[in-house]
């Protein structure tokens, strides 16, 4: 099996779409000798701000000298970056390796059990797991798919577990109302575990107050336990149980990020006692090297990149413009999936200049559906080429999926230039 049938076979079960069963990806996971159990692991949920806070914590635990293995959603460049090692892809040879093994795994279960054939999302958590414990990791951050109780992720023990946020997607999977969300969310807790929450509504967090005191869980929430204290110029420093930070300079813009960076300094510092090579300055060193390819970012200097696709997003996007750029004129072009409220995130977006497209994947929004009150671009590309020739100061802001993030980061960096 070469790199590309490789591909295509893990692909092949996107058909079996969203039937979460956890029984089916823990009788996977016994037959090939329970390999989560092999490391330890952190567990990231919430609606938005995972990978960021992933990020931050990878980058502090590798600074301070340890193998740290990230499995992340969706990629950005390329499939194997969702399972990294130290930030570094896992190879397609492994990949190719995993997969053949995997494949004697699932004609087991077809063959032995009454189990239909798992998501494609199950799989990529069983090669996952196969390839960390072939590694043999110090530490696994794990990101959930989506919601967290019925997810092929939540077989583990994790030491700690960090919800970023909690807002309103997915919605027809996990519910229409924040506490619906939070209780699936919240299914990842464990008794005696720590959880670290990030900003969140009242009643948002006197759901896991409650939860938490079920579980015996400790809980501490940003702006409660832990404190972002403000310095200038993009850096704070976080407080928690008589403890502070160093400075701690963010690359990435948003208040959200800094909810992101607190919680996963948090978790550095909760992780300490059991991985001692953490210090002050790998912290730091840590915090200010981390990159997020598709948010926040930043292509030449007039071209921003931010994967919001939902309310909480949106909104967060629109407090980093607010913030940061009520000098500079600003242009947005939107593209999303059909699956998504689009015309909401529009009508949230309507003070700036807005250019609706589409891009070539099989969920996004045709051109035609979207609402007729914007501007349209068939071609993302000829919106993108104004962009980089404007001599004037404005700023131009691409958004709406991190699917559409994807397409046109992988032109302005690699198919133009080809």
């Amino acid at each position: 099996m070469n790199y590309t049938e490789t591909l295509n076979f893990i692909h092949s079960f996107k058909g079996n779409g969203r039937r979460p069963q956890l029984e089916r990806m823990r009788w996977l996971l016994k037959q090939a000798g329970n390999p989560q159990t092999h490391f330890p692991t952190v567990h990231i949920v919430g609606t938005n701000g995972k990978g960021s806070t992933t990020s931050y914590l990878q980058n502090i635990l590798t600074k301070s000298g340890y193998q740290v293995g990230t499995f992340t959603s969706p990629y950005i460049t390329r499939f194997n970056e969702r399972i990294s090692i130290n930030g570094t892809e896992i190879p397609d040879k492994d990949l190719i390796s995993l997969v053949e093994k995997a494949q004697v795994l699932l004609d087991d279960l077809e063959e032995h059990t009454a189990f239909d054939r798992p998501t494609e999302f199950e799989l990529v958590t069983l090669l996952m797991f196969l390839y960390f414990d072939l590694k043999q990791v110090d530490m696994a951050i794990i990101e959930a798919g989506i919601g967290g109780r019925l997810d092929s992720t939540n077989v583990l023990s994790p030491e700690l577990v960090i919800c970023t946020s909690i807002g309103f997607d997915h919605t027809e999977t996990l519910g229409n109302s924040l506490l619906d969300i939070s209780n699936h969310k919240a299914g990842v807790m464990r008794e005696n575990t720590p959880i670290l929450l990030g900003r969140v509504s009242a009643e948002v967090e006197h759901f896991f107050n409650q939860k938490s005191h079920d579980l015996q869980a400790p809980l501490a929430v940003i702006d409660r336990e832990i404190q972002l204290l403000p310095k200038d110029n993009q850096t704070i420093q976080v407080s928690y149980d008589h403890w502070e930070s160093p400075d701690l300079k963010l690359p990435m813009l948003g208040r959200h990020q800094e909810n992101n960076a607190g919680l996963a300094v948090t978790a550095a510092h909760l992780l300490t006692p059991t991985f001692p090579k953490i210090t002050n300055k790998s912290i730091q060193d840590g915090i200010c090297d981390t990159h997020w390819p598709g948010r926040s970012e930043w292509i030449g200097n007039n071209i921003y990149l931010d994967g919001a696709h939902n309310p909480q997003g949106i909104a967060s996007l629109k407090q980093v413009l607010k913030d940061n750029f009520t000098n500079r004129k600003i242009h947005i072009l939107f593209a999303g999936l059909r699956r998504k409220p689009l015309a909401n995130l529009l009508e949230e977006l309507k003070d700036y200049d807005i250019t609706v497209t589409s891009f070539d994947f099989f969920e996004a929004l045709p051109l035609d559906d979207y609402p007729q009150n914007f501007k349209c671009a068939a071609d993302y590309r000829e919106w993108l080429a104004k962009a980089e020739s404007a001599d004037s100061d404005d700023l131009f802001v691409v958004t709406g999926s991190l699917y559409f993030i994807s397409e046109v980061r992988n032109y302005l960096l690699n198919e133009r230039k080809t």
